[in-house]
């Protein structure tokens, strides 16, 4: 148990993720999403989490499993190509995650992804949230339209473009 991650999740209130990602840095990032499904067939969402609870904190949960969570929880494996991607955020730990579905499997590389998330997470650092989601969301949109490229026009919108808060 790690009592400085215990303390930044206790300190990290619900309000935080409504200053870090306001209501302009939502919409920007729901506009870059809804622009880059019209060159792809792939499905991203965003979420953002403040912080977890006590006990999954006292379980050792890592962000990357609650990531893998989200991912079910929204349904985000359950598009028609299994081109689902989900960015989540967790601000207590300063962790950003991609979970992508099946369909990139052998298409995309473990430090592909992580090259995205790290430079999310230095530009959070620097207290630019919009710029780090815009710029997560445009990374990941590249894999989908270089993997899943349109083919005679857009297909249906099979998950919400809003970001969504945990």
């Amino acid at each position: 148990m790690q009592i400085g991650r215990i303390l930044r999740h206790l300190f990290t209130l619900p309000g935080a993720v409504g200053r870090a990602f306001d209501a302009d840095a939502r919409r920007a990032i729901e506009e870059a999403i809804t622009a880059s499904e019209a060159t792809h067939r792939g499905e991203i969402r965003f979420a953002v989490e403040s912080r977890m609870d006590l006990r999954s904190l006292m379980a050792g949960e890592s962000p990357d499993l609650r990531a893998l969570e989200a991912f079910g929880g929204l349904g985000v494996w359950d598009t028609e190509e299994n081109s689902g991607i989900l960015i989540y955020v967790l601000l207590a730990d300063h962790h950003v995650a991609i979970v992508a579905d099946r369909g990139y499997r052998d298409l995309v590389s473990r430090e592909e992804w992580r090259a995205i998330c790290a430079g999310m997470e230095e530009a959070f650092r620097a207290g630019d949230f919009r710029r780090g989601a815009v710029e997560g969301v445009l990374g990941v949109a590249r894999h989908a339209a270089e993997h899943f490229p349109l083919e005679g026009g857009p297909g249906p919108n099979e998950l919400p473009d809003a970001v969504v808060f945990l």
